[in-house]
């Protein structure tokens, strides 16, 4: 069961948090961009929101993994839960309502949003790094 768990896991973490990431980043440049037509960023925004939601199924079955080998109390395991609460918050607060100000044509500096999603990035890195290196493992790593 612990292998099925880890591999939806590791499935729904490539499916969702993947396209979220990269069409975070590229928002903000095509909203630099002139020529940028609506449509783009309307995409854009679409895969963000859409594979977000998608994104949750990651710590369920991170979660669920993490039961079913007992290590819920590991300091690296804590740590990449506060990470990635931090991420979905970065996400949920910023990201998101910044995409939508843009397409509303609301002021929204590109830059900031630009700065916001590279941190968004950075902690799911974080995370990754985490979860392979995993400190204390007995997997040798």
């Amino acid at each position: 069961m612990t292998k099925l768990l880890l591999s939806l896991h590791v499935l729904a973490a490539i499916i969702a948090i993947g396209p979220v990431t990269v069409a975070a980043s590229m928002f903000p440049a095509a909203a630099r961009r002139a020529e940028a037509r609506e449509t783009t960023l309307r995409l854009l925004h679409r895969i963000c929101r859409v594979y977000s939601l998608f994104g949750v199924a990651v710590p369920v079955f991170g979660l669920a993994t993490a039961n079913s080998l007992g290590v819920l109390g590991d300091t690296w395991l804590i740590i990449s839960i506060g990470l990635t609460g931090a991420a979905a918050l970065i996400l949920a607060l910023v990201i998101l309502p910044g995409q939508q100000r843009v397409l509303a044509g609301e002021p929204f500096p590109a830059s900031r949003l630009g700065m916001t999603t590279g941190v968004f990035n950075l902690l799911w890195a974080t995370v990754t790094v985490l979860m392979i290196i995993r400190p204390g493992s007995t997997t040798g790593a």
